[in-house]
């Protein structure tokens, strides 16, 4: 995998970069729809590519090891073949859900024991499995197994859990370096700075990192239950000692003023559940604020979703019409949505990436940040 930094912004940490794997080039800043079990929920790949124009999605190890698990995998070619998508795709280690599944798993040097959600059978994570499940799934960027703290873990908590993190990339990173891939692509492997809310331990976690050189590095550990404000005086600190030649993932965050305050810190990926989650739900995000489609003042509103939308859906269908669908618990309804908001997401930072270019991004966000927070 390659980085070209493109440029950067004027009074500002935001950067417009160019990521190059073998199954295509990403313009950073970017946002990665997630694909949790192989699939976008409620999305055809053609839309993904073709109206929402994404660029690389998410798959995840410990959903895709669980089921269809790893010899239905590597029997159809891996996963870009196994689900038709032929740009890039990132998978997450499995450690977030491994670790959110609290009373059914154990820690230890090791690695992680855990209990299948499907069936209760057990399981072992190891850095080096890990690795090897994802040369399996064939992704073009896997991410080392970490343990992910809660935003309010306590100092001795955290210092324990980046201790056993830090032990755990070393061997998953040298596992990697001791591998190869299985279907003729290359594969990079991004390790992950923990150390949650405390600044000694995140900048602790960044240098050790930096010092492996990895083709790209990820910021893990926020958006768990911390402060808003914590969160980005965090990615400042660890954005402070990762290398500027490599690009940075800010992993699970956000809503579109989160994604804006990210990029003005310097991220260059970002990826979270909330647009199809919160789409199937009702809400919408716009440019110009916040939508619940739910609400009755939509009810005989029978102007498009969004008149400058970045989506096809947004001028076929009325508000009144996608209101309609939602009420009457209409499939339909969460489609609609949820390609609207992941074609938002990818306008938001393509914007971004404009206004980087062309110098006026700083004035550009805050405007941005204020209007995308609105409730309309």
């Amino acid at each position: 995998m390659e980085f070209e930094l493109k440029s950067t912004a004027v009074g500002t940490n935001a950067r417009a970069g160019l990521i190059t794997t073998d199954h295509g080039q990403i313009e950073t800043p970017i946002f990665m729809p997630v694909g949790t079990v192989g699939s976008v929920k409620g999305v055809h790949m053609p839309e993904l590519r073709d109206d929402i124009k994404a660029q690389i999605i998410l798959g995840n190890t410990y959903h895709l090891y669980l089921r269809p698990g790893m010899d239905i995998m590597e029997r159809a070619g891996g996963l870009h073949k196994f689900n038709g998508w032929e740009r890039p795709i990132l998978t997450d280690s499995g450690g977030f859900q491994v670790f959110s599944l609290s009373g059914n798993r154990k820690l230890k040097e090791e690695g992680v024991t855990f209990r299948s959600h499907i069936d209760g059978s057990k399981h072992l994570f190891t850095p080096e499995n890990v690795v090897d499940i994802q040369r399996i799934i064939g992704s073009d960027i896997m991410m080392a197994l970490d343990e992910c703290p809660p935003g309010t873990s306590d100092y001795n908590y955290a210092k324990n859990s980046l201790k056993l993190t830090q032990g755990w990339l070393e061997r998953g990173w040298k596992h990697f370096n001791e591998t190869e891939p299985k279907y003729g692509h290359r594969q990079a492997y991004f390790p992950i700075v923990q150390g949650c809310v405390y600044k000694d331990l995140r900048q602790d976690a960044a240098k050790h990192v930096a010092d492996l050189g990895a083709d790209g590095n990820a910021i893990g550990g926020l958006a768990v239950g911390e402060p808003t404000e914590m969160m980005y005086e965090m990615i400042e600190v660890v954005n402070d000692i990762l290398p500027q030649n490599r690009p940075r993932y800010l992993m699970g965050v956000g809503t579109p003023a989160n994604i804006l305050e990210a990029i003005d810190r310097g991220v260059d990926m970002m990826d979270c559940v909330m647009p199809t989650r919160n789409g199937r739900n009702g809400m919408l995000f716009t440019q110009h604020g916040i939508m619940n489609m739910r609400n009755k003042k939509w009810a005989d509103d029978f102007s498009p979703i969004q008149e400058d939308g970045a989506s096809i859906v947004d001028h076929i269908y009325s508000k009144a019409y996608l209101r309609h669908l939602f009420v009457a618990s209409e499939l339909l309804a969460m489609q609609i949505a949820s390609i609207h908001n992941l074609a938002f997401y990818l306008w938001l930072v393509g914007e971004a990436r404009k206004h980087i270019i062309a110098g006026d991004f700083k004035s550009w966000k805050e405007e941005m940040v204020v209007n995308v927070q609105r409730r309309l």
